[in-house]
C-alpha cells in the first residue's frame, strides 16, 4: 500500500515559540552515551572520541569569553549572550543526535531487508565484501560518535553557564503574543460555525 504524502509545508504565520524548546535533556535522549559511544568504537573500528577533553575545552571556552567581557556586559546582557550561546550547541547535538537516529533506523531497515530469507531480491552478491547495509551501519556509527561528541560540548557549555550566570540553563521561548492567540481562538469558532 502506497504512502499518503504528507503535507511538509507550515503555516506562514507559525511561530518558533509553537515548536517545543530544544532543552538539554530532549538533546540526551537522542545522543548516544558512553556506554554506546564505547561500542561504537569498538566494533566498528573507529577513533575513540575523547568526550571529557570536548566537555572541558567548551566549558573553559566559555568562561574565557565571560572574562572578556567582565565589566563590559551587565548581568542581564552577560545572561542573554551566553544563553544564545549555549543554546547553539545544545541544538548542534540535538540535530546531530536526531540525524544519528535516523541513520541508525535506516541501517536496521537495511539489515532486516538483507536477512529476511523470503526476500533474495534485496539481497547483495556473496562476493560483495561490503554491501549497502554495511556501508549504512558504518555511517550510523560515524554519526553516532560526532553526535556524542557535540553533546560533551553542550555539556560543557551548560556547565560554564551555570558557573557564569549563576543560573540553569534554559533555552529562550518567546513569549506568546496574546492578540494573536485571541485571534486564532476567534477563528477556530468562527470555522466551527460552517460545520463539517
Amino acid at each position: 500500500m502506497a504512502k499518503r504524502p504528507t503535507n511538509t509545508t507550515r503555516p506562514a504565520n507559525r511561530s518558533q515559540s509553537t515548536r517545543d524548546p530544544i532543552t538539554l535533556a530532549r538533546a540526551v535522549a537522542v545522543c548516544p552515551n558512553s556506554q554506546i559511544a564505547a561500542k561504537l568504537e569498538r566494533h566498528f573500528g573507529l577513533d575513540p572520541v575523547d568526550a571529557d577533553a570536548v566537555f572541558k575545552a567548551h566549558q573553559e571556552a566559555l568562561s574565557r569569553m565571560a572574562d572578556v567581557f567582565n565589566g563590559i556586559l551587565g548581568e542581564k546582557a552577560t545572561a542573554m549572550h551566553f544563553q544564545r550561546i549555549v543554546g547553539a550547541l545544545v541544538g548542534s547535538a540535538f540535530a546531530a543526535g536526531s540525524f544519528y537516529s535516523q541513520k541508525v533506523t535506516e541501517a536496521r531497515d537495511l539489515t532486516a531487508r538483507l536477512q529476511n530469507d523470503d526476500r533474495d531480491a534485496d539481497r547483495d552478491g556473496v562476493l560483495i565484501f561490503e554491501n549497502k547495509a554495511q556501508r549504512a551501519r558504518h555511517f550510523a556509527a560515524q554519526m553516532g560518535l560526532q553526535a556524542y561528541a557535540q553533546l560533551a560540548a553542550a555539556e560543557g557549555a551548560v556547565e560554564a553557564y551555570a558557573a557564569i550566570t549563576g543560573e540553569t540553563w534554559k533555552p529562550y521561548v518567546a513569549p506568546t503574543d496574546l492578540s494573536q492567540t485571541i485571534d486564532r481562538q476567534a477563528a477556530t469558532v468562527e470555522l466551527a460555525a460552517f460545520g463539517e
